[in-house]
């Protein structure tokens, strides 16, 4: 992994128009931001539009450009990689606001620790460790001493409606904007 803050590289396959399997770039991620009063940084790296996902021999456009929103397109993925630097937590201890999705996201950390926040409880996830959040609220918070990072790869996901009714509703639910 490369320096905290700095873009991640990224090595993007495809074919030749013969057919013939080559790279297509290797490079920094196109789409980095960052959210320097919450300390994180997010690196775009890919995203897929639709199920199945549609394998070209190049793609038209830069796909992490198509739209920067937390949750992926309807029945697609996301794979980013986002940075928590410590000391960023605000008053309830948070450094995310609680929020939710409607989709699976598999968290897993390379590197520090990171604590998730769920309504009940909360977990510290450590280098190695993964998490699968499944549509629940929650929010992230790096109470360590180094730079968390944590690559999130987001399916599309639906809410089964008597899951729905039994937590009320969907108030809060994040549609768009960097945040994880």
């Amino acid at each position: 992994m490369s320096a905290p803050g700095s873009a991640p590289r990224r090595v993007v396959t495809g074919h030749t128009p013969e057919g013939v399997s080559v790279v297509l770039s290797d490079g920094p991620v196109p789409v980095s931001r960052e959210i320097p009063q919450d300390g994180v940084h997010f690196h775009e790296i890919w995203n897929t539009e639709g199920a199945p996902a549609v394998v070209r021999a190049v793609e038209p456009d830069e796909p992490t450009e198509r739209t920067l929103a937390v949750p992926p397109p309807p029945r697609g993925t996301k794979i980013r990689i986002n940075e928590f630097a410590p000391g960023f937590l605000d008053e309830r201890g948070l450094q995310s606001p609680v929020h939710r999705t409607a989709s699976i996201d598999y968290g897993i950390v390379l590197t520090g620790e990171i604590t998730l926040v769920l309504d009940d409880s909360e977990v510290v996830l450590r280098a190695g460790d993964v998490v699968v959040q499944r549509g629940t609220d929650h929010a992230w918070a790096n109470r360590g001493s180094e730079v968390a990072t944590v690559v999130f790869v987001l399916v599309d996901g639906e809410f089964d409606p008597a899951l729905v009714e039994t937590i009320g509703g969907l108030d809060g639910l994040m549609h768009g904007g960097p945040r994880d």
